[in-house]
């Protein structure tokens, strides 16, 4: 295994969208089946299920960005790790593996402290909330209990090995990930398709999660801890962890508090709209989102798989180079989000009639709306991640106050001016323009600019 980090190229992007491609075809077969097969109801509970897991992950609370950026600066040579900035070095610096080696000792204490955590989480508060929307819940409660379950084994498990994700992701090993992710996704739609053509329901797609996360964890873990990779680790003095923590956890909890404000923005809706509205609704606005998630994913693939070359430019202080990845950022995002939202809006409806589906896709004038909010989102998102290369982390403050203001705004137009759909749109739409959508791309361009 060559020192430092892997040279992240064309075919890197290339394997990036590929991986974005495969990912939403596997999503885009899948969904036909379990429109098909599963009743709005069940569809909307698979929505909560997704939005839970999503919550899960904000108990990491931006460790496992934290973790792999500073990854990303000790195999660019980096001999000590910052609160705040990055040591500054040459190129080509051979890599500390003691400072590695520390670093990997660091995180699987913190991950398996963090797995015990949501165990206990979701086996009370979880599993108390979901008893109380079982309640209008006419389908098959004891698939749904089992569901339960292995959705907290799963999510345990996977908060567990998520340093694997920032072992991959500090190395540079961009294509790698997505070979596992394409690998992980063929998996997922076998095994998925044929539990739910058993008649599992809800338990075929997360039995399905279930393997398709065991199996690439495990690919995870060979492909990083290698013969050499273990022999430089073993070779390497075992240093103190608390240095290395105390040195991430500061700009870490920031990320996190950022990504809480984020959730509060983006997944807050399915949570309070299933609490004011009825599941077959919920659904349609669930279906939606995932399809807009989608092509926004599409559009920060580029930025994705750029983010240990960031890290690198900012410990190098390579801002001419900076500059050019932002340019195509941004691009890249524009074509995708215009393009895919088109054909959305064009055929979204016409290929939900096609499988004669029970759940459909919210209104035109809806689908618009959303476009243009998570366009903004995205972008604000996209500019923040620069910011952050440079260990910097000023928005998480705004993040959870967007958050905070996301939430009483849906409170507001969901129960006092019973505005509906309507109101879990607009809400972290008028949220985020305060303030989010147009700070962070002006603090970046006016940086680049001045350099």
């Amino acid at each position: 295994m060559a020192e430092g980090i892997e040279n992240i190229g064309k075919k890197d992007v290339a394997w990036s969208y590929a991986a974005t491609i495969f990912t939403i075809g596997a999503g885009v077969i899948l969904l036909p089946f379990i429109l098909h097969k599963l009743s709005s109801e069940t569809v909307g509970i698979w929505n909560i299920f997704q939005t839970i897991s999503a919550l899960v992950f904000l108990l990491d609370f931006g460790f496992r960005p934290s973790f792999a950026r500073n990854l990303s600066y000790v195999f660019s040579g980096v001999r000590n790790l910052q609160k705040e900035g990055v040591e500054h070095v040459e190129a080509n610096n051979s890599v500390d593996y003691s400072l590695l080696k520390g670093t990997i000792s660091a995180m699987r204490r913190f991950y398996r402290w963090m797995s015990i955590c949501v165990f206990a989480i979701l086996a009370t508060a979880g599993s108390a909330y979901f008893y109380y929307i079982l309640q209008k819940y006419s389908g098959d409660r004891q698939d749904a209990m089992i569901a339960w379950l292995l959705l907290i084994t799963i999510n345990c498990y996977n908060l567990y090995t998520f340093y694997y994700d920032a072992l991959l992701t500090g190395k540079g090993y961009v294509k790698r990930i997505q070979q596992i992710t394409i690998l992980g996704q063929s998996v997922y739609l076998v095994v998925a398709i044929g539990l739910i053509y058993s008649g599992l329901g809800l338990t075929a797609i997360v039995s399905a999660q279930l393997i398709s996360t065991v199996i690439r964890r495990v690919l995870a873990y060979r492909v990083f801890f290698d013969q050499q990779m273990l022999s430089h680790l073993s070779e390497a003095a075992t240093p103190d962890t608390r240095p290395i923590l105390k040195a991430i956890f500061p700009n870490a909890v920031k990320v996190g508090l950022t990504n809480l404000g984020g959730f509060m923005v983006n997944k807050s809706a399915v949570l309070l709209g299933s609490a004011f509205l009825p599941l077959a609704t919920v659904a349609s606005y669930g279906i939606t989102v995932q399809v807009i998630d989608i092509i926004g994913r599409c559009g920060t693939v580029m930025y994705q798989s750029l983010t240990p070359k960031l890290a690198q430019c900012r410990a190098e202080q390579n801002l001419h180079e900076l500059k050019r990845l932002y340019r195509y950022s941004i691009l890249s995002l524009i074509v995708v989000i215009v393009a895919g939202g088109a054909v959305f809006v064009g055929f979204g409806d016409w290929a939900l009639s096609l499988i004669k589906s029970d759940t459909s896709f919210l209104p035109t004038q809806m689908l618009c709306a959303m476009l243009v909010i998570y366009f903004l989102e995205h972008n604000h998102s996209v500019s923040a991640g620069f910011i952050m290369a440079d260990n910097k982390i000023p928005f998480f403050i705004p993040s959870l106050l967007s958050g905070a203001g996301t939430i009483v705004l849906m409170w507001l137009f969901l129960s006092v001016f019973d505005m509906g759909v309507w109101g879990m749109i607009l809400a972290p739409g008028i949220a985020q323009l305060v303030y989010q959508n147009w700070k962070w791309p002006s603090v970046v361009i006016k940086e680049l600019h001045d350099k």
